[in-house]
């Protein structure tokens, strides 16, 4: 081979080599778009939550991006090919997965459900049985047996502090108030309110102070811990739903009434506190407004065994 051709064969490699190193650079680069939603197990948005891609194909390329407050997230750019994907959040168990993207079609949703560490160490605690039965009696209003299986279970698993909250309200519908109150005061020395998880704990943990000083007729004290637990949790409606809940009990129907109308201001169509403001201004004989919420009730939740019984209700109240 003369000096010319090998010349040109040199030039040949040496272009097909910079192309091909190029076509590499361009790696994970392209059209593609991958978008998604990371929640808890509950379908709360789960928001600050970082989102890793990795390209798989050639050369290692990294995307990454963070939810917003709606858990919502989105990357684009991406090349055709399988990409890691990895969700982690503080607090949560981090999450790992591979898709496939394409530049050429509408690639899925992602939709992530993280599970919390908390949630995972209850799972994997010792004698995990022992707080499943607790609850399942517990339900039954079998208290003292209750008591007995949390008691156990914390023995065994004495860093879960959340189980004070279990054995406090078993000491609280036990009718032993003081012992109640120190169970719960346990709770809110050892939750530091760093995610979500903890501020529902306290504020419900707060809340079930409340009522305990609501049993001890200590009003005031009462509606300072309510207080408390709203502002700590303002947009949860099950501690506002509770709250009203524990006011009903006690036959505090005005201040029942201000709660339940909370939880339904925070969610909207949520039917459960419409219903009960029915119940509330039927005991208060303001059969107009017991009319206006079984309505909206009615609306929120049409076809169900509770409602049937609501369209009795406002048969009879259409007669008086």
């Amino acid at each position: 081979m003369n000096k010319k051709k090998r010349f040109l064969l040199f030039c040949l490699i040496i272009v097909s080599f910079l192309s091909s190193t190029l076509l590499f650079s361009q790696a994970g680069r392209g059209t593609g778009r991958l978008s998604g939603k990371v929640t808890d197990k509950s379908g709360n948005p789960v928001a600050s939550a970082t989102i890793t891609l990795q390209f798989l194909e050639r050369e290692e390329a990294i995307r990454e991006t963070k939810t917003d407050k709606k858990g919502k997230w989105k990357i684009v750019g991406l090349g055709s090919g399988r990409w890691k994907i990895a969700v982690s959040a503080q607090g949560y168990i981090p999450y790992q997965n591979t898709v496939s993207v394409s530049q050429l079609e509408i690639n899925p949703s992602l939709n992530t459900i993280l599970k919390k560490i908390e949630e995972q160490l209850i799972e994997e605690a010792p004698r995990i049985s022992l707080l499943e039965k607790g609850n399942k009696l517990f339900k039954e209003k079998k208290f003292e047996e209750a008591l007995a299986n949390y008691q156990e279970f914390l023995e065994k698993n004495p860093e879960l502090h959340e189980i004070h909250f279990n054995l406090g309200n078993c000491h609280k519908e036990m009718g032993d108030i003081e012992q109640a109150l120190k169970e719960f005061q346990l709770v809110l020395e050892k939750t530091v309110e760093e995610d979500e998880k903890d501020r529902k704990i306290k504020a419900k943990t707060l809340a079930a102070i409340g009522e305990c000083h609501l049993k001890k007729e200590d009003l005031d004290s009462a509606q300072n811990y309510f207080k408390e637990s709203l502002e700590l949790a303002p947009e949860d409606e099950i501690v506002a739903y509770n709250v009203g809940e524990i006011y009903f009990v006690h036959q505090k129907l005005d201040e029942a009434i201000q709660y339940y109308e909370f939880a339904a201001k925070i969610k909207p169509d949520w039917s459960d506190p419409y219903y009960k403001l029915g119940l509330v201004f039927l005991n208060k004989t303001d059969y107009e407004k017991a009319k206006e919420s079984l309505q909206k009730f009615l609306k929120l939740e049409p076809d169900t065994e509770r409602s049937a019984s609501v369209k009795n209700i406002l048969d009879y109240l259409e007669k008086k």
